[in-house]
């Protein structure tokens, strides 16, 4: 069984526990910073609340938003906070995660207009205007995680050991499946332009370029041992991601603003030990060669020196806000999103989640306060339940964040801001309990979509029904053969 960390009944409880495992996580009782305007650009939102880009895993398999994508997007524009991180949607349709992930063509800009505006009616509905409201889109290339088939830009020893090719058959990536050519990512920079243009024309108020999660752009970050122009030196690795930005404002200026979420860590990849079920390092050697963020002497800890040129690099370039995450949802999901209870294909968090959260805060806090002036969003806050404004406000006293924001939190509890604005506080009967069972659904594919939704099963009614027949799919499965690494 998995241990119970969160046994919080007060901040005080959760500042005994942050003392005890010597962190510097601090606390705030009274919200105040948080709720003051931001200067993003030549725009001005309301507030220093934000929501991640939370994909619901619900699009038409054409790749329009679906009516549960709608469901969330106005859920979201009700829900107070100013800042709505539009989700990932693929740019070409060999980039999509999974069969249900949205995707940016001509053919479905009507759907994705009638998502913006709807968002935008919700919010006005609620509060009168959406002047001080910014709403963006997240451009993505799936890379390694493509659903179709992996498109990897090099080979990872240990990320190619647990990428399928064929899951079914636990057959993973060998050493002479093939790498995506120079000219096949110079195509790619066409598909992140003509997808930024299109999402400009709809009015979306940004457009991000994905760099996090181990996906492609990211993956390209750390690409040393790739041979070309985009592996190698830094020069190299950011090569792709200057151009495409070079390329957006030199033909749409200041029509949209740019923003990039990027891995600041990707740490290297675990695995579920089979005595303990905790997650372990898979075995490496040092110096480390690959991955972003990574001290190579030692790959477990972090190395901000390259994600601090990036960052430097991103502002050269027009980027006016950047938010800040890390690790891998399917390798080391304990870094990027602290959990209480292990997902089914998961492990045991091996560190206690404070920890991980303190990680997310210390290397947020030192991009902020390497660029003072850069909006800088924060990330690892779900975990923390009702006090995850408490720790917010603290950060921003502290100038280790310009805007808090919340991915899972904010699926669980859309409209958290505008409860915290009424009453001073969250609700705890409302919070994410950070128990995965999101992560079950968008991991379950046994349906005639080949992709079930994702959302709050303990929050949200509508899940209820979902998950409960997911859950009996899979009693009636057969047990898996054992799988060969």
């Amino acid at each position: 069984m998995s241990e119970k960390f969160f046994n919080y009944k007060s901040v005080n409880d959760i500042r005994k526990n942050v003392k005890e495992l010597g962190l510097d996580i601090a606390f705030e009782e009274k919200l105040e910073e948080m709720f003051k305007p931001v200067k993003i650009g030549n725009r001005t939102i309301g507030n220093a609340l934000g929501i991640h880009p939370m994909e619901g895993c619900d699009g038409t398999l054409d790749g329009k938003p679906g009516e549960l994508t709608f469901r969330r997007w106005r859920r979201f524009g009700e829900g107070g906070a100013k800042l709505i991180w539009g989700e990932a949607t693929a740019v070409v349709p060999e980039a999509l995660a999974n069969p249900r992930q949205l995707l940016m063509n001509e053919k479905n800009l009507p759907e994705f207009e009638r998502l913006l505006k709807e968002t935008r009616s919700a919010h006005r509905r609620i509060y009168e205007s959406d002047g001080d409201l910014l709403v963006g889109l997240q451009l993505t290339h799936s890379g390694r995680y493509s659903y179709r088939r992996p498109l990897i830009v090099y080979h990872h020893a240990q990320a190619d050991s647990v990428t399928y090719v064929d899951k079914s058959r636990g057959i993973t990536v060998s050493k002479h499946y093939p790498v995506l050519t120079d000219d096949e990512l110079d195509r790619l920079q066409d598909a992140f332009l003509l997808a930024a243009r299109r999402a400009c024309k709809l009015g979306f108020d940004f457009i991000d370029i994905k760099q996090c999660h181990t996906y492609l752009l990211n993956e390209l970050l750390g690409a040393r041992i790739r041979s070309g122009k985009y592996g190698g030196s830094f020069e190299n690795r950011t090569r792709f991601v200057k151009e495409v930005l070079s390329r957006i404002r030199d033909e749409l200026g200041n029509k949209v603003m740019v923003a990039s979420r990027f891995n600041a860590f990707d740490g290297v990849p675990f695995r579920k030990d089979p005595v303990t079920g905790k997650g372990t390092p898979i075995p490496f050697e040092t110096p480390y060669p690959y991955s972003f963020g990574v001290d190579q002497q030692s790959p477990l800890n972090e190395d901000l020196a390259e994600p601090l040129k990036l960052v430097r690099l991103l502002r050269e370039h027009g980027v006016v806000m950047v938010n800040v995450s890390m690790g891998s949802p399917y390798y080391n999901m304990h870094y990027g999103r602290p959990f209480e209870r292990t997902p089914d294909d998961g492990y045991y968090p091996p560190e206690p989640p404070l920890v991980g959260v303190e990680r997310h805060f210390r290397i947020t806090g030192a991009i902020q306060q390497a660029f003072p002036d850069l909006v800088v969003v924060g990330t690892g806050y779900s975990w923390l339940r009702q006090f995850l404004l408490n720790a917010g406000e603290a950060n921003i006293r502290r100038k280790r964040v310009t805007i808090v924001a919340t991915g899972r939190g904010a699926i669980a509890y859309p409209d958290y801001a505008k409860d915290a604005r009424e009453t001073g506080a969250m609700k705890s009967s409302k919070v994410c309990l950070a128990i995965s069972y999101c992560t079950n659904l968008m991991r379950s594919k046994n349906n005639e979509l080949g992709q079930y939704p994702t959302g709050c099963v303990p929050r949200d009614e509508v899940y209820t029904p979902i998950y409960k027949e997911v859950l009996g799919k899979k009693a009636k499965e057969p047990e898996p053969h054992a799988e060969v690494h």
